[in-house]
């Protein structure tokens, strides 16, 4: 007789939300707006990727646009806009560009960028660290865009931020995870969200996040710049959803040599 599948996934497989200070959020998946060849295909990618948060770089956008002209009318409805501080490289600039996003009432949650080199587009630690420090008394929800060290991660949670956000990789260079030690090292010791930000090339890699524990990933050109953006929205979906639920179910021990899978009592002799 053949077995129907469960229409629903079952109680054992139900997950907590993702918390980041004082907001949930629906989906482990957060996504951005930049590099879209065209808004509409944006939007259509933003809604099949099931994201409630999508970042936005405030100092790339023009603000004084209105109607389809503007960026923001093409953010699917109900999502969470997350302003970042991209392009920001020093403490000043990345203040001002969180106080302006209070200012045109986008509320206290901010994803902080401080670039230390145009080229590589790695954070500079110490501009990051004054940042936050700065944004966190003045009543921000600040996730910092970071490097893998576990030590910057420390002090940035002990600083008050509401997430450590590291690198896999260098940020739009989709080369995966490079470094799933220092990622493990600092999931051990956080006790806020680590949210992997950057260098997620495609679903694949956000999987190998989810199974090492990671409680998000946010990406950006790995879906706009996909020949179907669309499809690889849904695939992104899939591979985060799929990797967390590995992960939630614990792999299997990896042993040197060969185990039947079928049980070994009661067989039949040879």
């Amino acid at each position: 007789m053949t077995e129907t599948l469960p229409e629903k996934a079952p109680a054992s497989a139900a997950d907590e939300p993702l918390r980041v200070g004082a907001h949930e959020l629906p989906s482990r998946l957060i996504v951005g707006t930049g590099k879209y060849r065209d808004f509409p295909t944006m939007r259509e990618a933003l809604a099949v990727s099931g994201a409630g948060m999508v970042t936005v770089a405030l100092r790339r956008v023009d603000l004084k646009a209105r109607g389809e002209d503007s960026l923001f009318h093409w953010i699917p409805h109900g999502m969470k806009l997350l302003p970042n501080t991209a392009g920001c490289y020093g403490v000043d600039d990345a203040v001002r560009t969180c106080m302006l996003a209070r200012e045109l009432s986008l509320g206290e949650l901010v994803k902080l960028e401080v670039i230390g080199d145009p080229k590589s587009l790695f954070p500079d630690v110490e501009q990051t660290l004054a940042a936050a420090k700065v944004l966190v008394k003045e009543g921000f929800t600040v996730l910092p865009y970071t490097t893998d060290d576990p030590i910057t991660a420390r002090k940035l949670e002990d600083l008050g931020c509401a997430a450590v956000m590291p690198l896999a990789a260098p940020i739009g260079s989709g080369l995966g995870i490079r470094n799933p030690w220092n990622l493990a090292l600092i999931l051990e010791q956080a006790k806020v969200p680590v949210i992997v930000d950057a260098g997620v090339g495609t679903a694949s890699d956000a999987v190998v996040a989810m199974e090492l524990g990671c409680h998000g990933v946010l990406m950006n050109t790995a879906i706009a710049l996909a020949r179907e953006p669309v499809r690889m929205a849904l695939a992104m979906r899939l591979g985060v959803e799929a990797g967390r639920q590995a992960f939630l179910a614990g792999r299997m021990p990896r042993r040197a040599h060969a185990s039947a899978s079928s049980p070994l009592e009661n067989t039949l002799p040879r």
